[in-house]
């Protein structure tokens, strides 16, 4: 994505950046604290994400850091003189997390260098991680006498096995990239040189896709691990009858036949 076709907005330590084709990419940018989340990023975070859900012309978030991280977790410091209640403040903190996984459009988080703590829990409350090759990640909690937070008792079990999520909450160790695409935590493990090339052609096929097929069939799958099979099949049928209605349906198939690429609208 060229820097000419975006527009860019946001506070310092978060960037917000618009595509002409859909996709939103939003950059943690304290890379001197290996983009550690202080108190006022939390509240923007949970602004754009919930901005980014409503949008009608958003269709893709990419999440990134600056510098040689991606974010090295919450910033413990940040919050220490404000006069809430520490539960207050860890509700509010969760509420970023999510705000995250209720966007009903895809989310890539485009990880470099570190992602260990909240940090990696941001991350996994994307749709898809990719990584660069010196990526590393933990649930680093437990070395800092703390338990886990910002969703990741929710999401990680779900995506390495409950007995594997143990074992990288309890024990904190640091995981490189490629353990990490092993276990299914990572989508993608690329070279450092190709992160932004690979994550940027994943998000331009994401935003070229049919915007309400790819919100219906996302919605299921965080759904299925709830539900039983009868009714996930009756979800299913639900979603299809909608989006065979669409006319996003009727140009994909007109495209088929005339061996084309579909343009689709969200409609």
């Amino acid at each position: 994505m060229a820097s000419g076709d975006n527009s860019e907005a946001g506070t310092e330590s978060v960037i917000v950046e618009r595509s002409e084709t859909g996709i939103v990419t939003v950059t943690l940018n304290r890379p001197k604290k290996k983009n550690a989340i202080d108190f006022p990023m939390w509240q923007t975070l949970t602004d754009v994400f919930r901005e980014v859900a409503q949008s009608p012309t958003d269709r893709v978030l990419v999440l990134t850091g600056a510098g040689n991280a991606f974010c090295g977790g919450a910033d413990l410091a940040s919050g220490s003189n404000d006069p809430r209640h520490q539960l207050d403040l860890m509700h509010y903190f969760g509420f970023t997390g999510l705000a995250l996984h209720e966007i009903p459009k895809p989310t890539i988080a485009k990880v470099n260098g570190v992602a260990v703590g909240a940090g990696l829990n941001l991350a996994l409350g994307c749709d898809l991680i990719v990584a660069g090759e010196s990526a590393r990640f933990s649930e680093i909690f437990a070395q800092r006498g703390l338990s886990i937070d910002l969703g990741g008792s929710w999401h990680l079990p779900r995506l390495v096995g409950l007995h594997k999520a143990k074992e990288l909450v309890l024990l904190g160790d640091i995981i490189d990239a490629k353990e990490a695409e092993r276990i299914g935590i990572v989508n993608r493990v690329v070279p450092d040189a190709e992160l932004d090339g690979f994550a940027a052609d994943w998000a331009e096929r994401l935003a070229a896709g049919p915007p309400l097929a790819l919100q219906m069939s996302k919605r299921m799958l965080n759904s299925g691990s709830q539900m039983s099979l009868s009714e996930m099949l009756h979800w299913e049928a639900m979603a299809q009858t909608v989006t065979g209605s669409t006319s996003d349906t009727r140009e994909a198939m007109k495209a088929f036949f005339e061996k084309r690429t579909p343009e689709f609208k969200g409609r």
